[in-house]
């Protein structure tokens, strides 16, 4: 029941507890305690709407940057990724396999807001090895929704015998 709520919750955080107690056939009451009891737990982390901000005004720059780390004794990558998703300009930071230790995602209004923070936060790190910043140029997918340009039959070309 747990997981069928928080399914549910993932994919319209705007679900009020009676719409979840019709869907899955249980009582208002029962569903409004689990989540509850979700949220205490802190499962349920943080409520959200995913959104296109390629239509709005909001002038921003994304990048992904792939950082090399030493770890530190006893601690492994935790420290460092603590002192990394401390910097306002950080909105995530995942631990990785492959070539890369860490990939820290940063949002700011220029590339060259981006550079800097790189050259004069991140890289000045001790632990930090190494960095590859990749810049986001447009989100065709994201948290499982297809992001359409709103006139998208404009942009096909036309076919001719």
């Amino acid at each position: 029941m747990r997981s069928d709520i928080l399914r549910l919750l993932e994919k319209s955080g705007k679900l009020s507890p009676e719409e979840i107690a019709v869907r899955l056939d249980l009582d208002v009451e029962k569903v409004e305690e689990v989540i509850k009891q979700l949220e205490e737990e802190q499962v349920i982390v943080k409520y959200c709407a995913l959104v296109d901000w390629d239509k709005t005004d909001r002038e921003i720059v994304t990048a992904l940057i792939d950082v090399k780390v030493t770890p530190e004794r006893g601690l492994g990558f935790d420290a460092v990724a603590k002192r990394i998703y401390k910097f306002p300009e950080v909105s995530s930071v995942f631990l990785m396999s492959g070539g890369y230790d860490l990939s820290v995602k940063v949002e700011e209004r220029t590339m060259k807001e981006v550079a800097l923070f790189v050259a004069e936060k991140l890289a000045t790190i001790d632990q930090i090895q190494s960095t590859a910043t990749h810049f986001m140029l447009k989100t065709y997918k994201k948290d499982g929704v297809v992001f359409k340009k709103e006139n998208q039959d404009a942009e096909r070309l036309v076919i001719s015998p």
